[in-house]
C-alpha cells in the first residue's frame, strides 16, 4: 500500500503547537518549523478508521480499556522485542512525561536525589525539580562522533547522593543512541547494587534504524535484580500525541500499587477513550504503515546527511540509531548558546530546538525533526546550510 508521505498536509488552523500561533512562544510567524517532536504525516488509515467508527457511537463516557487493548500491547512488544508484557503489569497514563513525573512523586520524597544523563529531553529535569527533588546530573561521554555512558561517573553520582531513582532515556533523546544490552546491563548492575529504581522512557523504541535494535530495559534487568518501570506509547510511533495515551509497565506489584495511588492522588483515573482505541488499532493493524514510514525516514536521513556533507561539512550530523530527531554539532560556527539561537532564527529562518535546553553538553548543538515531507525538509536544510556558509565565511 502507498501511504503518500510526500503529500503536503497543511496543519495550520488545527491548533498544532508546531505551526499555529508561534508568537505565543516568542517566535516569528515566518520561520520554518522543525522543533516539536511530532510528525507531519497522517497516521495509519486503520487508526483513523477505528477512531471514526468509535466516534460514530456518539457517547464518550468514562471508559476502561478491555482485554484486547492489553493483548495488543503484549503482542506488539513480544513480537518486535522479545518482551512479554502481561496485562496485570500495565498502567495506562495520559503520556510519558506524566508517567515520569508520577514515578518521581511515587518513589521518592522531597529532597531525594534523582539522576539523569545529559544532554537529555528537557522534561527529565523539570519533573525532578518541579516536584522538589534533588536533580543530579551526569554527563554522557562524547568523542566527537558518538555518545556513550561514563559508568564510573554514574555510579559515583548515585552513591555520593544516595540517589533513589534513575530516569533513563532508552533510546536516548536527543543524541539518538539505542543503548546496547551490554550498556543497559551495566546500568542495571549499578542500580541494583545501590537500590536505585530505574524509570526507562522507551517512547522512541519503534524507530531503530537499519543495523541497530531496540533493547527493552526489561529484557536485561532480571539478571541483576534491578527494580524498574518502563514507559511506552504509540504516540511517537503513530503520531498520536494529541490523544494523550501511554502505558507504564511495572512488574513489581508493590510498586504498581504505590504508582496507582499516586496517580489517583493527582486526580487521574480512566484514559482517553479515543487514545485507547487508537493505540489498540495501531498495534493490531499499523505495522505495514510503520514499515513504510521508516523507509521514508531513511530517505530523509540520507537527504540531510548528503546536503550537510556537500555544503557545510563543518556541521556534523551525529548518527542516530533510533529516532526521527537529528542532532547536529554546530560548534564550528563559534556561537555561544544565545548567539546560536539568534543565528538559527534570524539568519537561517528556522525554528529548531537549540541544544542548551537539553542541559550539560548541549550547547552548540541543534535538534531537527526530520519527520516531515521531503520537500519541506529540503527547504529547511538549504536555509541552514546557506546561513552556516555565510557565518563560516565571516570566520575566515
Amino acid at each position: 500500500m502507498t501511504y503518500g508521505f510526500d503529500a503536503p498536509i497543511d496543519r495550520r488552523g488545527t491548533d498544532c503547537i508546531k505551526f499555529d500561533r508561534p508568537e505565543l512562544r516568542g517566535r516569528a510567524s515566518d520561520l520554518l518549523s522543525y522543533w516539536v517532536a511530532d510528525m507531519d504525516f497522517a497516521t495509519s488509515p486503520e487508526v483513523v478508521e477505528a477512531i471514526c467508527k468509535r466516534a460514530q457511537h456518539g457517547i464518550f463516557g468514562y471508559t476502561d480499556p478491555g482485554p484486547d487493548y492489553y493483548a495488543s500491547i503484549d503482542d506488539w512488544c513480544s513480537r518486535r522485542y522479545g518482551w512479554h508484557v502481561p496485562a496485570d503489569q500495565v498502567v495506562a497514563t495520559p503520556g510519558v512525561v506524566y508517567a515520569l513525573a508520577a514515578a518521581v512523586r511515587a518513589f521518592t520524597a522531597p529532597g531525594d536525589a534523582v539522576v539523569i544523563q545529559q544532554p537529555v529531553y528537557y522534561p527529565f529535569s523539570s519533573v525532578v525539580e518541579g516536584n522538589g527533588r534533588k536533580l543530579v546530573v551526569t554527563q554522557l561521554a562524547f568523542d566527537g562522533e558518538r555518545y556513550s555512558i561514563d559508568f564510573e561517573e554514574l555510579e559515583r553520582a548515585i552513591a555520593d547522593n544516595n540517589a533513589q531513582l534513575l530516569l533513563l532515556c532508552n533510546p536516548h533523546n536527543p543524541v539518538g543512541r539505542a543503548w546496547s544490552a551490554l550498556e543497559l546491563g551495566r546500568i542495571a548492575d549499578i542500580c541494583a547494587r545501590h537500590g536505585v529504581i530505574v524509570v526507562s522512557d522507551e517512547i522512541h523504541m519503534d524507530f531503530a534504524r537499519p543495523g541497530h535494535e531496540h533493547v527493552p530495559f526489561a529484557r536485561i534487568s532480571g539478571e541483576s535484580g534491578c527494580t524498574y518501570i518502563a514507559a511506552i506509547s504509540a504516540s511517537k510511533t503513530f503520531n498520536l500525541a494529541g490523544l494523550q495515551t501511554a502505558n507504564v509497565v511495572i512488574p513489581d506489584e508493590g510498586l504498581k500499587d504505590v504508582y496507582r495511588a499516586t496517580m489517583l492522588a493527582s486526580g487521574y483515573s480512566q484514559p482517553n477513550v479515543l487514545g485507547a482505541i487508537a493505540t489498540q488499532a495501531a498495534y493490531e493493524y499499523g505495522e505495514p504503515w510503520l514499515s513504510a514510514l521508516k523507509d521514508y525516514l531513511e530517505g530523509n536521513w540520507k537527504l540531510l546527511g548528503d546536503m550537510l556533507a556537500a555544503r557545510t561539512p563543518e556541521l556534523k550530523l551525529i548518527e542516530a540509531e533510533s529516532t526521527y530527531l537529528a542532532w547536529i554539532d554546530c560548534r564550528a560556527l563559534g556561537y555561544d548558546a544565545k548567539a546560536l539561537e539568534r543565528f538559527i532564527e534570524d539568519e537561517a529562518g528556522l525554528w529548531l530546538d537549540c541544544g542548551g535546553i537539553f542541559g550539560a553538553g548541549g550547547d552548540g548543538f541543534v535538534r531537527i525533526n526530520i519527520a516531515t515531507q521531503r520537500a519541506y525538509l529540503e527547504r529547511g536544510i538549504d536555509q541552514l546550510c546557506s546561513a552556516a556558509g555565510r557565518a563560516l565565511a565571516r570566520l575566515k
